[in-house]
């Protein structure tokens, strides 16, 4: 007996575990979403689940249906515990990856477009009749992609005035170009990987042809082989246009035999071998700036990432202190159909249908669940940052102070797992700009006043020094360890070289003006 009961309290427990498991994994799912995916997502419950309905809390009061005992509840707060595999996980990573491509990657390189009145306050929150949809309101703003470079450049050389032979080698060559709007590729490659009617085209042929397209696509430099190829077709353009003068030769001189030690910021060097004077190297240096390094750019639309921030940071003069209100005021008002309810207890109706309807009802009621819980969780990360980071929004990045995801993970009392999903892609929009929530979240040091200082300090105070230095003589390496120092940063010179490099700043040689 005591061996049947021990094997029945055991099959008990797995089936839970079989119920409860892909609600556990949906519901981080939920977390992880930022806004624009999740309102697809509930665009997908919508057409999917004939239970749920939207509501609108303006008219039809703030609250949406009870929920029904229609299965095992889920946790009150959003966690991951024994009960997630490690597939589990690996499911997450996966789903991690994809979003965080789409909504997290190069934030540094991103521009982002602030429209504050697109966003309601939660406490100012309602869905009054006639309300615009944010969704729309941001595929408005959004420009459609226009034709590739590709399908810009065979336009224009469909329609030049040369044989049909040439420009079908043209069109050959145009497959090689790249963004940038450069041929990378070697001609004899081209010429090896060609089959034009049973016969490749000889290098000549080809050459030929490029310098054709070189004349007739626009703009000037597209389809140049080098960096000194292109620079020289706009020059050629220019003094066609314009005449030539000594201050064009100046500038020819110096990209045909001094490109390299320009680029290297040789001055001296170039000084001495070319003949010219440090300031006509500096003129002609500045004319080169009307030349376009990557003249393919200009046809393409690089339009600006719109980034749709998860909450608004704001400061709250009465009581001193920043709060945070999600944005998620736009997202509809979910609550079960009642005609639907009713069918489900009603057994006048099929068996067959109220077990579909009762299988929907209980979908509805996670999914509501699962929002809710998202909101809760991520309002609570969202206070301890802005407790733990009061510096940051009132002094600057560099007032930034360690915040390891295990210690907000302890303080909220939830698996780390569960910090890093409602952390990853989401966006806070704050009185100093639009910042990605992971920033807030990042080892650091100590300074020599015993005080916690985050790597993203250390580079805000690394990037001052050298805004700050005399570009005549910039500090190296070594004279930004000792210039941090004086500011109770104690850093390796490796780190500090690891660190220009991140935030794309030359080295003391490039950085001098002459």
């Amino acid at each position: 007996m005591s061996g049947m009961g021990f094997n029945t309290s055991q099959h008990m427990r797995m089936g839970q575990q079989m119920k409860l498991a892909p609600r556990v994994i949906q519901s981080m799912e939920i977390l992880q979403l930022a806004l624009p995916a999740l309102q697809e997502r509930i665009d997908q419950e919508l057409e999917s689940n004939v239970a749920l309905e939207t509501y609108d809390p303006a008219t039809d009061g703030d609250e949406a249906t009870p929920r029904e005992d229609t299965g095992p509840d889920l946790e009150r707060e959003l966690d991951v515990g024994s009960g997630t595999s490690e597939g589990d996980f690996a499911r997450l990573d996966a789903m991690e990856s994809s979003y965080e491509e789409a909504f997290d990657n190069e934030y540094s390189a991103a521009r982002v477009r602030r429209e504050e009145k697109e966003y309601i306050p939660l406490h100012q929150k309602s869905r009054m009749a006639g309300e615009r949809d944010a969704k729309m309101d941001a595929m408005a703003n959004t420009a459609a992609p226009g034709p590739s470079l590709t399908q810009q450049l065979s336009e224009q050389w469909s329609l030049s005035d040369v044989d049909e032979d040439t420009k079908a080698l043209g069109s050959l060559i145009l497959e090689f170009i790249d963004g940038d709007g450069y041929l990378r590729t070697d001609l004899g490659t081209i010429a090896e990987r060609a089959n034009m009617n049973g016969a490749a085209p000889t290098v000549e042929e080809l050459e030929t042809a490029l310098q054709k397209m070189q004349r007739v696509l626009d703009p000037t430099g597209v389809a140049a082989r080098d960096v000194r190829e292109c620079l020289l077709l706009q020059l050629d353009a220019i003094e066609e246009e314009e005449g030539d003068d000594d201050e064009l030769d100046h500038v020819r001189a110096l990209i045909k035999d001094y490109l390299e030690d320009l680029s290297h910021n040789r001055m001296p060097r170039v000084e001495q071998l070319s003949g010219l004077t440090m300031d006509q190297i500096r003129e002609a240096m500045k004319w080169m700036q009307r030349l376009s390094l990557a003249p393919g750019r200009q046809l393409v639309d690089e339009s600006p990432q719109i980034i749709v921030p998860d909450a608004i940071v704001e400061y709250d003069e009465d009581n001193d202190q920043y709060v945070a209100y999600m944005t998620d005021g736009r997202i509809p008002g979910l609550r079960i159909n009642p005609a639907y309810s009713d069918m489900a207890k009603d057994r006048n109706v099929e068996k067959k249908t109220r077990d579909f309807i009762k299988t929907n009802l209980s979908n509805a009621h996670w999914l509501i669940d699962a929002l809710n819980q998202r909101r809760q969780t991520l309002q609570r990360v969202l206070n301890v940052v802005l407790t733990a980071q009061r510096d940051f929004f009132d002094y600057g990045p560099a007032a930034l102070k360690p915040l390891p995801m295990t210690q907000v993970a302890d303080q909220l009392g939830v698996h780390v797992a569960t910090v890093s999903r409602a952390v990853a892609g989401k966006y806070l929009q704050t009185p100093r700009g639009v910042f990605p929530l992971r920033k807030f979240f990042t080892g650091g040091m100590q300074n020599e006043s015993g005080e916690d200082v985050s790597w993203d300090s250390v580079r805000a105070a690394l990037q001052e020094v050298i805004d700050g230095e005399d570009k005549s003589k910039p500090y190296s390496d070594e004279a930004l360890v000792e210039e941090l120092k004086k500011r109770g940063l104690d850093i390796a010179r490796r780190t500090v070289a690891k660190y220009r490099a991140q935030m794309d700043v030359p080295s003391a040689r490039m950085r001098k003006q002459y």
